[in-house]
């Protein structure tokens, strides 16, 4: 794994902080959906469970947080640029099949994928910002990003926290983390193969 996207480096290198700021880009800045949110919310919560990274209760409170006024940003910037914003080339970051995807999510889901989409990478970032675009209730919008927030940061953290306490897990972090992180992957990969045969189905 490449140490910008290790979450035990990122953690060490940049702190609480630094988590939240990751956090909130992957919510809601386009630029931001290539970062690890699951698993670097995991691996605080195992750090916080051996007293590696500021107490449970902070990281409960300040995570969501983040997570929560990064989608509220996202949303605003789709408001204002509106359609555009998804009109570019694609790059070696930027690709038109992660809009694709999001919009197919979109439309099986409606205001319920500002919810569902904070478990989905990449999803949750393109997501964030077409629901600005397409002006969608900004008082569901909120409703939506609060419980999905919570759940999402406050879930995953309380859960590496509590497996931190198992002692096999303890004792192998390194080793869980990469599985943590290729859990994480899953959805990326349903939501591809889905979209392929989509367009299979189309042709």
């Amino acid at each position: 794994m490449s140490s910008f996207l290790d979450p035990t480096h990122l953690i060490n290198t940049f702190g609480l902080i630094g988590i939240m700021v990751i956090l909130f880009a992957e919510c809601g800045l386009l630029v931001g959906f290539f970062l690890p949110g699951d698993s670097l919310l995991f691996t605080a919560g195992l750090l916080a469970a051996g007293g590696l990274i500021a107490p449970l209760w902070v990281l409960l409170l300040l995570l969501p947080a983040a997570a929560i006024a990064g989608n509220l940003v996202g949303y605003w910037i789709g408001r204002k640029a509106g359609p555009a914003v998804f009109n570019r080339p694609d790059s070696k970051l930027f690709k038109a099949e992660y809009v694709e995807r999001s919009h197919e999510f979109f439309e099986r889901n409606g205001t319920r994928t500002i919810l569902l989409a904070r478990f989905v990478p990449i999803v949750r970032t393109f997501a964030t910002v077409m629901a600005g675009a397409s002006r969608m209730d900004f008082r569901r919008y909120v409703i939506n990003s609060v419980i999905g927030g919570i759940a999402w940061a406050a879930g995953v953290t309380l859960l590496g926290f509590w497996l931190g306490q198992i002692a096999v897990v303890r004792d192998h972090v390194e080793l869980f983390i990469v599985g943590i992180v290729a859990i994480s992957l899953i959805p990326v990969v349903v939501e591809v193969v889905r979209g392929r045969r989509a367009g299979q189905h189309a042709a």
